[in-house]
Order: C-alpha cells, then structure tokens, then sequence
C-alpha cells in the first residue's frame, strides 16, 4: 500500500508523519531534521528555498524571506517575492512540495497522499486555502484535520471513555487552547480562543531585546537588521537549551559586516532571568483560556486531562502554568513538536484501515533511571512512556569538593537500587570541587523510535559530556518483564518504607551541612547550643526510623531558623535533591 502522510502545517515548523505496521513515525527531511522551518524564498536567479536553507538565505535577503505564511491562510494577501506576487496558499504549497520530496526520498516510495491539520479556530475559507494548498502540492487529500483533534488521537484518547480534554497549543507565533469532548468515539471542539500574536518568538524577541544594549556596547556600534537578525537566532538556541537546563550560554559571534569587532559576546542566561523577564508572557495564556471555559460553560474540575502542543510549551514556566492552572500535571509523554503530525497520520491510518486496534506507539516496558544516594533507584522515564521520548533531570554531588561521579543506570521497577539490573556505567570527571550539592550534572535519557536508549551526562559547569547507547538487542524479555513487575508487587511495601528511611537519612545529611555551615555566624552562646543539638541530631541518624528521623529534622529546622538574624530561610540548604555518586573511595549512588 502506498504510504500515508500525516502533514502539521505550522506557523513555525512543518512535521510529516507516516503510518507503518500500524505505528506512526516522524519523517526526517533531506537535511536530517524532523522539523522543516516554514519559510520559504529564492536565490537571485529565481531558485526556490524552503525550510534551513531558506532561513539561512534570510541574512542576506531578509525583505523576501517568507515565514509565517499561515497566519494569511484564507486571506487575499499578496507577497512579492523576486518582482512576483504570490498567494498565501501558493507560498505554503511550496513549503508542501518539499515535504513531499523529502518523505518520497525517505520513503524510496510514490506518496500522493495526506491528511492535512489546520488550528481550530480556522474558518472554511483558511480550510479551503489549505486544501489547495496540499493539491498544487501535489497531494490528495484525505482530510483536513484540526490540531488539537489531532493531538488527542496521537494520544490514543479516542479509545477512552467520555472525557474532557483542553489542548494548549503554543507555537511559534500563535497560542491557541482548544476544549474538547470525546463521546462515543467521536470528538467535539467545545470552545476554541487563544492569541494570535502569541508565540516563542515573543518569547525570543523579550530576551534579544534585553541583550542589545549590552551587545552594542560590546560591539561598540549600533545593531542593524542583519545583527539583530542574528540576536534573535541565537536568542533561540538559548530559549530551547535553557528549557532543560538551569543556566545556558548565550553566545554571539559578530557577522562578517562588523569588521574590527571583538570575536565574540557572551552570557550566562539563568532560567531564573529569563523567566522574569517573559512573566508577562505566561500570563497571557491563563485569559484566553478563562475564556474558553467560559464559553463551554466548564470550570476547571471538569476537565481531565491537559495536553501540551507545540515546541514552545517545552518552557518549564509554561508547563507550570498549565499545572497549576489546571490542578494536574499536564500529559508530556509525546513530544509537543511532533504530536500533532503523529496524530494526522494516525487518522490517515484510521480513514484506511491500517490502523484499528493495534498499539499505535511503543512504550517502554520497565522503567529507566540511575541509582541515587542511599541506595534508591531514581526513575528517569516511567514504564509504559510512549517512545521515541526525551528526559533530562538534574543532578547534584553528594560529597563536598566531590570531583567524580560514576553513574549506574538501571532498568526496572524495585525502588532499591541493587533490585534492578544496571546497563551501564557512566564516568563524569573534572567537576568542580565545591561543597556537597553544589555542583551541577545533567542526566539526559533518550528512546528513538526504534527502542535504542542513549544516556548522556554533562557537567554544566564546564559542558564536558559523555554518553552510553544500549541498542534494542539488550531490551529486556517478556519473561524478564513479567518477573520484574512480580516482584515490584510483591516488594512495594517493603521497598516503600526503605525509601522513606533513605530519603529521610538523605534530608538530614543535607540538613547537618546547613547547620555547620551556620556555626560561625552565630553568638558564642548560640553556638553551642546549636552544637549540642546537632550532636544528638547526628547520632539519631543512625538509629531512628524515617517518621522518627523526620520529626527530629523539624525540630533541628526550627532551631536553625531562629538562630539567623532576622529569621531568614537558610540559604545553604539545596534544593536539588539529586546527587550522583564520587570515584574516591566507596563511591556514592546519586542523591535524590
């Protein structure tokens, strides 16, 4: 049968997906990228660029390079490009064609057919123009799809029973939520509001605009519209790293055009800053979304269940908002930048038969993590995620001026370290030697589509990174499956109170170093007060059950915020509670 595309036409990016045995998959372009940018412009000899190497053109030809066309789509809007006028749909038809090219080379097959996604709120005439868009493309198409319909089917929840469901849809350019209702195998749009002049770029712009003064001191000229160009790009990348890390490098090489300028800008970008500086941004999407309760006369409790959509709500204070917002941690097993597309091809599948009650995505069949200290077993990604996934978490030093770590990664479901089976050993050296906690390592966990997991570990103070791939031919048996879950439930109570009593010891470690932190900035008679308490606190350690133990931590607590002037928090106490382990000696699992 000839390969059915699933087709997210987006404002930013366009995804293509495929059906395959049943399972949809991403379909990479011809530049090895799984999202092609929705630009589209020509050479000065009339060749047509779409996606990367449109965007790259766009430093030397800003004025007639194309992005966003969908925000026209419907309209009568004219675009010159080269001395021509174009049509929106004639513009994104283009953008199509590659997208067909790309998925035939990929495929090695003939692909004349799509299901096509449009945002909701999008009226018949934008429907139409998409329609027409997808047929000078080339395409027959199957359907024109709405996203957030789209992305409940990628999540399978057309097999559930009735339920409410809100979609939040950020993208690059737009913010759209969507409140459906799933009954009787059917979906229906309840309520659709958003902002159509919200997006990551504003996002991006915040933060290049912060910048600019700096860099034109730096620069020691005034920024242009090709370096401002180049600003806003590298203002990108830092909002896309800095969403899995704490703190990102914001990093500008001058164009060729400022000759004489240094060789480079850089700045540390805190998640902290920049948050602060976007706040208002966030804000923006809790109004739109009143409205859309509003109008489907529902209040928050009738909802249940929150799916994320789009490269943008990747941010942690999106994500954030969402929860709490909504009361529930939002679904985040299915990357937001590709949901959409998986969804379009499995209702392609569903339209023609290739697709009826089989699996439609692989899921991991035990947990993956690393052992932590106090002998526990840190899930990183949860049995049963949907694959391809992506995890990262963050993890501290467990000793002070700790300079080593080795890192077990394990698979399983026991919540003791030494239950599960290990796959590998990770060796991060060159940490800086600072106290306990202190010291950053990013843990970062991957599953393609075709089940091989790549674990990667990087020392954010100096970017130096490792990595250990376990191909698919190591994943475990059904027998070894069956036998883990056995003795998960078998053990949960046991392994239940083992944690607490590690996690309680692990608490109170990090609490001791708090407390001695703060003996030389007290009063001699304080001090020793302080000290006695901490003695007897040190030896109840060793001895005292996790209630016990914690009961004991409150009351040390308490004592150590009265001992500080003016009844501050301790500032030395971590709140990263992960620490991984040290090669000196006996070395240490990591900490949670």
């Amino acid at each position: 049968m000839e390969p059915l595309l699933g087709i997210d036409l987006g404002t930013s990016y366009t995804v293509a997906s495929v059906v395959e045995k049943g399972r949809a998959r991403i379909i990479p372009n011809r530049q090895g990228e799984r999202l092609t940018p929705s630009i589209y412009t020509q050479t000065a000899e009339g060749l047509p660029l779409v996606g990367t190497p449109a965007r790259e053109q766009g430093f030397l030809n800003a004025k007639e390079t194309i992005s966003s066309i969908k925000r026209h789509m419907g309209s009568q809007k004219k675009i010159n490009i080269g001395g021509k006028r174009f049509s929106p749909e004639a513009i994104s038809s283009r953008i199509l064609k590659k997208v067909k090219a790309d998925a035939e080379h990929a495929l090695d097959s003939p692909v004349s057919k799509a299901v096509i996604t449009v945002p909701a709120y999008f009226h018949h005439g934008a429907r139409e123009a998409t329609r027409k868009a997808a047929e000078m493309a080339g395409f027959e198409v199957l359907r024109i799809l709405s996203e957030p319909t789209a992305a409940a089917l990628a999540y399978g929840l057309h097999r559930q029973e009735e339920s409410r469901i809100v979609v939040w849809d950020l993208g690059g350019g737009t913010f759209d939520v969507s409140i459906l209702t799933l009954s009787d195998d059917f979906f229906e749009v309840e309520a659709v509001c958003g902002d159509n002049r919200l997006g990551g770029d504003d996002w991006d712009q915040r933060l290049a605009d912060s910048l600019i003064p700096s860099i034109e001191s730096c620069f020691k000229r005034p920024a242009g519209p090709e370096l401002k160009l180049h600003i806003l790009q590298a203002a990108e990348t830092v909002k896309k790293e800095r969403s899995n890390k704490p703190v990102a490098p914001f990093v500008l090489t001058p164009p060729s055009s400022l000759s004489g300028a240094p060789h480079s800008f850089r700045r540390d970008i805190w998640r902290s800053d920049f948050d602060a500086i976007t706040a208002d941004l966030v804000e923006r999407l809790i109004e739109p979304t009143r409205q859309a309760l509003k109008d489907a006369r529902l209040s928050v409790s009738h909802i249940d269940k929150v799916l994320l959509v789009g490269g943008s709500t990747r941010m942690p204070a999106v994500r954030k908002a969402a929860q709490a917002f909504f009361l529930k941690p939002p679904c985040l097993d299915i990357n937001p930048d590709e949901v959409v597309a998986i969804g379009a091809a499995v209702q392609a599948g569903i339209l023609t038969g290739q697709i009826t009650e089989a699996v439609l995505v692989d899921v991991t069949p035990l947990s993956l993590g690393i052992a932590s200290e106090g002998g526990l077993f840190t899930r990183i990604i949860p049995r049963n995620t949907t694959i391809p996934t992506y995890r990262r978490q963050i993890f501290t030093t467990a000793k002070n001026d700790q300079t080593n770590m080795d890192i077990h990664v394990l698979q399983g479901e026991r919540d003791q370290a030494k239950d599960n089976r290990e796959i590998g050993i990770l060796e991060l050296t060159g940490i800086p030697p600072l106290q306990r906690g202190q010291s950053l390592v990013e843990i970062c966990f991957a599953i393609d589509a075709d089940g091989i997991v790549k674990v990667t570990a990087q020392n954010l103070h100096t970017e130096e990174e490792i990595s250990l791939t376990v191909s698919s031919n190591h994943h475990p048996s059904q027998e070894e499956i069956d036998e883990a879950l056995e003795e998960a439930e078998q053990f949960a109570e046991k392994d239940l109170a083992a944690r607490d009593q590690a996690e309680a010891i692990t608490e109170a470690h990090n609490l001791i170093q708090s407390a001695e932190n703060l003996l030389d900035q007290i009063e001699c008679s304080e001090k020793k007060r302080l000290i006695r308490h901490l003695e007897t606190y040190k030896k109840s350690v060793n001895w005292a059950d996790g209630p016990t133990l914690r009961e004991k931590s409150t009351a040390l607590r308490a004592h150590l915020l009265a001992c500080r002037p003016l009844n501050k928090a301790m500032s030395h106490e971590t709140h990263t509670h992960h620490n991984a382990a040290s090669k000196k000696s006996n070395p240490s699992p990591p900490k949670r």
